[in-house]
């Protein structure tokens, strides 16, 4: 089990914990006013800049998560470092789309806390895999 070393990735672990609960609530109570979470991806569902708390939970979040079954999918934090205000962590996911099938993939973040709340977040995934899941090549 990953464990942090400081407030910082203490915040950022829980921040997934509360992420793979599907409880979207809980996940905007934790992001700063000012919020940004980029997808950096193309040409799959949620890529791009995603700003403030309607457009990161209501407009991104609530959509992606709709492809999945109910609760999924899970984020397991695998590796976590940080200095100062920036945290990267390395993770995998996996659930069920709401159609059944499987969803793995691995993930890398790179993650900005300010007056304790998640600030600014930078995905990056294995988007072909995402776009083949899809049929989108």
């Amino acid at each position: 089990m990953v464990r942090a070393d400081n407030e910082n990735e203490r915040l950022v672990l829980e921040f997934f914990q509360v992420l793979s609960t599907g409880e979207l609530e809980r996940v905007r109570a934790m992001l700063h006013d000012e919020i940004t979470w980029t997808a950096q991806v193309k040409d799959i569902p949620g890529a791009g800049v995603h700003r403030g708390k309607k457009g990161v939970v209501d407009e991104f979040l609530a959509p992606v998560r709709g492809m999945f079954a109910p609760g999924d999918p899970k984020t397991t934090v695998d590796s976590i470092a940080s200095k100062g205000s920036l945290v990267l962590v390395e993770s995998h996911g996996e659930g069920k789309l709401a159609d059944g099938r499987t969803y793995e993939n691995r993930y890398a973040w790179a993650v900005e806390v300010k007056d304790g709340k998640i600030f600014a977040i930078r995905e990056y995934m294995d988007s072909l895999y995402v776009a083949k899941l899809f049929k989108m090549v």
